[in-house]
């Protein structure tokens, strides 16, 4: 046999057995009927705090590592501008006002004006009335010889003359009518603009208000991605944070035991870093979809082999408790009781930090 097929026989057999070691180390230890076994890693929910505008930073006060309370200021973006536009729309506000105002003092002067022209009407139908009846006496004094048919004629032209100026009065009111329309469409309009200017100052105040950067929820900072001085555009990140009220364990577990796990079936969790201590958990979720499966399944190995995605969460009050020690990445092993019958072991049970 050649010398270096055979270093590499050896080679091979070293990798093998390395490889082996590796997962006898890493394999869960012997269970118990009823529990089953997936390693994962610890993760929690990351939440971007990132600019709604764009704009420039003035300053970023929390540090990478920061523990950091839902409402908290975290950064700080440039108002200059927006403020000026406010300011602004604020001076629009108070003109729309005055236009209101003056188109409220035109109503009230039509109104007047209508009301005259009606007074006007009335007026000239009492002298049509009177009119009208000198013109009837003097045509019963002119048949008796009493009076000159001239009066008559003056009469008649008279009653004439104020049939006329009733039309003109008549034709005034409806006029005046239409002017107090005119003017109360004014006063519409002004109160639209003034609604309108009102909303685009609360706008730019709500923009203001968006450029102090908030945390959302209680939360420790894991990276900040810019610096004050920097220009974003909107949505630009600022700083990225975890929240460690959602922490879970994401892992596997084989068809024959997932039909057995339901939401709320009781998890344990072991990680490398705490190898003394066994977290409590439930499942939050279970896919009902397979992953790691060929397309088509045709034999009983090849069923084996499919796997479905479970996670575990850890209680948020629990959290709460340890949350300074509470580090996403950490692996570790997820034991999962089938059944609610059995007790866990006692390498099992569950043990906090203190």
């Amino acid at each position: 046999m050649p010398r270096s097929f055979r270093s590499t026989l050896i080679l091979v057999g070293i990798v093998a057995a390395v490889a082996f070691a590796v997962w006898w180390q890493m394999r869960p230890a012997g269970l118990p009927a009823g529990i089953v076994a997936g390693n994962g890693r610890l993760e929690a929910t990351e939440i971007n705090i990132a600019t709604k505008t764009a704009g420039r930073i003035v300053d970023i006060m929390a540090r990478e590592g920061d523990f950091v309370q839902a409402g908290m200021v975290l950064a700080r973006m440039d108002t200059q501008v927006l403020r000026a536009q406010q300011a602004e729309a604020r001076a629009k506000v108070r003109e729309a006002e005055n236009a209101y105002q003056t188109a409220k003092s035109v109503v009230v002067q039509r109104e007047s004006e209508y009301a005259a022209a009606q007074a006007v009407v009335a007026q000239r139908r009492a002298e049509f009335d009177a009119a009208q009846k000198r013109l009837n006496r003097s045509q019963r004094l002119v048949g008796e010889g009493a009076t000159p048919q001239q009066e008559v004629d003056d009469n008649h032209a008279r009653v004439l003359g104020i049939q006329a100026a009733i039309g003109t009065a008549v034709a005034q009111v409806a006029a005046a009518k239409a002017s107090i329309e005119a003017a109360k469409s004014q006063v519409i309009q002004a109160q639209s603009i003034i609604e309108a200017v009102k909303a685009t100052v609360a706008r730019l105040q709500a923009d203001i208000d968006d450029c102090e950067l908030k945390a959302t929820i209680d939360g420790r900072i894991q990276y900040r991605v810019a610096e004050p001085g920097e220009v974003l555009d909107a949505g630009g990140r600022v700083l990225n944070m975890v929240d460690l009220s959602d922490v879970y364990m994401t892992f596997f577990l084989p068809t024959e035991a997932v039909g057995r796990v339901a939401v709320g079936s009781d998890i344990h969790l072991v990680f490398d870093a705490l190898p003394g201590y066994v977290i409590p958990a439930k499942a939050s979720f279970v896919a009902s979809v397979a992953q790691f499966t060929p397309k088509t399944v045709e034999t009983e190995s090849e069923r084996m082999k499919l796997m479905f995605r479970v996670r575990a969460r850890i209680d948020a009050e629990l959290l709460k408790q340890h949350i300074e020690q509470v580090k996403t990445g950490v692996p570790g092993v997820a034991y999962v009781k089938l059944d609610p019958a059995i007790e866990w072991p006692a390498n099992l049970a569950i043990k906090l930090p203190k």
